[in-house]
């Protein structure tokens, strides 16, 4: 049972690190590129990859899962991310939106495990979860004075929330239907859900080849992909663990930065990556327990 979980684990982790890769594949887009159009584009060609790969492994013949709330919730959720994300950064800066986003999903995970599984994620969580998130406050601030903008955070802590009830919502679909499915079918929808945003932002970009190779990357890699990996992944272990492990994210994303865009890393952001590998290697070892 520990080794399967450990094999689970291994493929949100999996996730996290495609994840990561999408700062970098940022940096490659033509200049003055909107993140929210970015956003869209990656929704609409990952949604759709999914969809592709969910028919042709036959997980959506007789499927009803176009017809229960909580799927078109859980695509609302993954679509709200995405538009609380890139307000929040817009409002308060990119450290500040990435650290409060990242840093509340977790707790808001365990709150929710909480009160709707009426499970309690436990020391080794808690313990795992505090340090990988003062590791990625000191990573990504790397301890510089930051500007906060009320409305900045408060947006970040919606997508926080929206990120963590996603997994909830993904984690209880799951208990029913093969990843695939539910994957597949809740980013298409999700998809639908922002493609407004398609007709509204310039898509010249998506003509030139760097452009066209970073909307195919982030679609079929830091999206479909990854989220096949991270379905079948949370289908398996706790989604709070699953979403603490996803703060892998931004320790790729800045081994990509030092090593690949030769970006310099502070003592301090340096300190950050060693705390959030070791507070991932703590929850590796523990679980959930039923409360009472």
């Amino acid at each position: 049972m520990k080794q399967n979980e450990t094999l689970f684990s291994s493929l949100v982790l999996a996730a996290a690190v495609l994840w990561g890769t999408t700062g970098t594949a940022q940096f490659f887009a033509p200049p003055g590129v909107s993140p929210l159009s970015i956003g869209s584009v990656r929704l609409a060609v990952g949604g759709a990859a999914l969809l592709i790969f969910a028919w042709r492994r036959g997980a959506l013949v007789g499927n009803s899962l176009w017809f229960k709330g909580t799927t078109f919730l859980a695509a609302g959720c993954m679509a709200a991310y995405q538009l609380f994300f890139f307000a929040g950064v817009l409002k308060t800066g990119v450290a500040v939106g990435t650290v409060v986003t990242i840093g509340s999903a977790p707790v808001f995970a365990g709150l929710l495990s909480l009160i709707l599984r009426r499970e309690n994620p436990g020391i080794k969580w808690t313990a795992a979860t505090l340090l990988a998130v003062i590791g990625c406050i000191l990573l990504i601030t790397g301890g510089q004075k930051l500007a906060l903008n009320s409305i900045g955070v408060i947006l970040a802590l919606g997508a926080g929330a929206s990120y963590a009830l996603y997994a909830a919502i993904s984690k209880e679909l799951l208990m029913s239907y093969p990843p695939e499915a539910v994957a597949g079918i809740v980013f298409f929808i999700g998809a639908l859900l922002l493609s407004p945003f398609l007709f509204y932002y310039n898509l010249e970009w998506l003509k030139t080849i760097p452009g066209a190779g970073v909307a195919l990357h982030l679609g079929l890699v830091t999206t479909a992909l990854a989220y096949v990996l991270f379905s079948h992944g949370l289908a398996k272990i706790p989604f709070p663990k699953a979403v603490t492990l996803s703060l892998a994210e931004p320790v790729t994303a800045a081994a990509l930065g030092l090593f690949l865009l030769k970006e310099k890393l502070s003592i301090l952001s340096q300190v950050g990556m060693i705390l959030v590998f070791g507070g991932l290697v703590i929850l590796s070892l523990g679980g959930l327990h039923k409360k009472g």
